[in-house]
């Protein structure tokens, strides 16, 4: 009795170590960023989210663990030959996340490889139909394009391609100095142009500045001949005025008016002379009384003036009494 109870106590002990086993085996934890695939007897039958899970043993199973964040693949380098026949030598980076865990683990085989040779293959037919100058400046381009094809051939694996950089291009060595030299004479090209149009607008604006330069000149000399021509009919009618009046008043029997006019000239042209610092000679007229005559007749002009202001002679006093004045002595420059 002792027996079986003691072999009964052992089974009892044993299923119960087996069931913990069983337990064991059937709780998973999938970590964050990850899923699993469970397969029962072989066939998938769902996907494990991150998180705590119980499986029936021996009966499921985990298969495939893929990761949901997005990786990185580098694409080994590779010569491709351009649309002008120029070989470069490319490489890059495939930026993926797996979307469907289920599609990734079974509709493709080594998943990662799969896109490295997709990647690589589009980006030869790519870079193979643009010429070289073209592949050297848009690098937006061919990223875009290799994007689109890539991303829609990795579509059916559950896979999303969010980025794909062509990381280096590298032109042959006797290539890259034909292009340097090609872009130097290019510059220089543009710098002779440059120059030569900096010289044009230069001469332009010369020429502008010159031509106005000579308008305003012009309009310079127009408006001081303007004024100049002004001067001198001002001074020909002043000069018109004063014979008028001369003539009027040599007209009327005042010959004062000349001797007058004739004794101003003559001291002014000698005030001139004496004033003048060069050296000279004073010419005078031969005959003294012809200068004396001269100051007799400004002495007459003068007596008349004052003459003029005095009032009337008495009513007593006959005109015949007034004692004549001495006839002047002639000269050269009296009146006849």
């Amino acid at each position: 009795m002792e027996a079986v109870f003691g072999g009964f106590s052992l089974f009892v002990i044993a299923l119960v170590v087996f069931a913990l086993v069983m337990v064991i085996l059937g709780v998973k934890t999938v970590p964050q960023g990850e899923e699993w695939t469970v397969e029962r007897f072989g066939r998938y039958t769902r996907t494990l989210g991150p998180g705590l899970h119980m499986l029936t043993p021996v009966i499921d199973r985990v298969g495939k663990k893929q990761s949901m964040m997005e990786t990185v693949l580098d694409v080994p380098s590779q010569e491709v030959i351009t649309k002008d026949n120029a070989m470069v030598t490319a490489d890059g980076v495939v930026f993926y996340q797996v979307i469907d865990a289920a599609k990734a683990s079974y509709e493709v085989n080594d998943l990662e490889r799969a896109i490295v040779n997709l990647t690589m293959t589009n980006t030869r037919t790519v870079l193979g139909s643009m010429d070289l100058d073209e592949l050297l400046s848009q690098r937006d381009k061919i990223n875009a394009q290799l994007l689109t094809v890539v991303d829609e051939a990795t579509t059916p694996w559950g896979v999303k391609v969010t980025r794909i950089e062509i990381r280096d291009i590298q032109p042959p060595r006797d290539l890259v100095d034909s292009m340097a030299r090609q872009m130097k004479a290019e510059r220089e090209r543009r710098a002779a142009i440059l120059e030569a149009e900096g010289q044009r607008q230069a001469a332009i604006l010369r020429a502008e500045g010159e031509k106005q330069a000579a308008i305003l000149q012009a309009e310079g000399r127009r408006e001081a001949a303007y004024r100049d021509a002004e001067a001198r009919e001002r001074e020909a009618e002043a000069e018109a005025r004063a014979t008028r009046s001369v003539s009027e008043a040599v007209a009327a029997g005042g010959s004062q008016a000349i001797n007058y006019f004739i004794a101003q000239r003559y001291v002014e042209a000698l005030n001139t002379l004496a004033a003048a610092p060069n050296q000279k000679v004073l010419m005078m007229p031969l005959e003294t009384s012809s200068v004396i005559g001269s100051i007799a007749g400004v002495a007459e002009i003068a007596r008349d003036a004052f003459a003029n202001r005095n009032p009337a002679p008495q009513a007593g006093m006959a005109a015949a009494d007034t004692p004549p004045s001495p006839p002047a002595p002639r000269g050269p420059w009296s009146p006849a």
